[in-house]
């Protein structure tokens, strides 16, 4: 029950700053940003619990920079990851004993490419054309995978997907949970059909049905991936949930896990679609 009420209270607030981004950008960016920061919070929590001691707050600053230089500039963001890699290996260099300076400064150059870097295609997704819409599809999509993996799982699971990393994912989920993508994704893109047919720009979703299914194909198995390197982690660190802040849900990277390479993977898509 805390699940589903969490899940009621946030996903219309989440919906609600999608359409309001194309107006006041910022908004968008801000949410963001505050979502990517206490999940990388609790990433770098996890990576202290394991045997690392990472500048916590100089991480978060330029998780912070790096944000703002995206939303300046998205050119600048290669450039900006390359320079805040070094920068955490001289602080490392000179903060951390000599047998943490390559681990500290690792962990802590992960957590900003791990959370930072696909994080902010969501604001660069956002930057499209049809920027509420492919939002809206990538949410939808991993979120309606994720619902069905979980019950069905529960449910009827028999045979373990990958009994090292998670004990409790199966077959039958991640079968059920690609199926709920692929439904989810004909559902929007019919009706985005019929609001456009009636001059109701809410949705879009330009091309075949087939495309946009094969794109949802694609971003389940990358959650998937994303959900089972979340949970892979947490069993390093010794730890359930990589927070306590959502109930129900454990913590904010529990929480966006699969969105962490979900999301990259349909901005790669729509560079590819635009380069070809």
């Amino acid at each position: 029950m805390k699940r589903v009420l969490t899940a009621i209270v946030l996903i219309p607030l989440v919906i609600a700053v999608i359409y309001v981004s194309p107006r006041w950008p910022i908004v968008l960016m801000s949410t963001i940003f505050v979502i990517a920061g206490l999940a990388l919070w609790e990433y770098l929590g996890l990576a202290n619990a394991i045997g690392a001691k990472t500048p916590k707050v100089v991480v978060m600053v330029l998780l912070a920079l790096l944000m703002a230089a995206i939303f300046r500039n998205p050119e600048l963001m290669a450039p900006v990851i390359g320079a805040m890699a070094l920068a955490l290996l001289v602080i490392c260099t000179f903060r951390s004993p000599l047998e943490r300076v390559l681990p500290d400064t690792a962990f802590s150059v992960f957590g900003l490419l791990y959370v930072g870097l696909p994080m902010s295609t969501l604001y660069l997704l956002s930057a499209q054309d049809n920027g509420p819409s492919l939002l809206v599809f990538l949410l939808l999509v991993v979120w309606a995978g994720d619902i069905a993996a979980l019950y069905v799982g529960r449910s009827l699971g028999r045979w373990m997907l990958a009994k090292r990393l998670s004990p409790n994912k199966t077959w039958e989920g991640s079968i059920a949970s690609v199926a709920a993508s692929v439904g989810i994704a004909a559902l929007l893109v019919w009706l985005g059909g019929m609001l456009t047919a009636r001059s109701l720009e809410y949705l879009s979703y330009p091309g075949t049905y087939v495309h946009w299914m094969g794109l949802a194909v694609l971003l389940n198995i990358a959650g998937q991936v994303g959900d089972l390197a979340e949970s892979a982690i947490k069993r390093a660190a010794g730890a359930k949930d990589s927070g306590k802040l959502l109930p129900g849900h454990g913590g904010f990277l529990d929480r966006i896990d699969a969105l962490l390479l979900a999301a990259p993977v349909l901005w790669y898509a729509q560079l590819a679609q635009q380069s070809f």
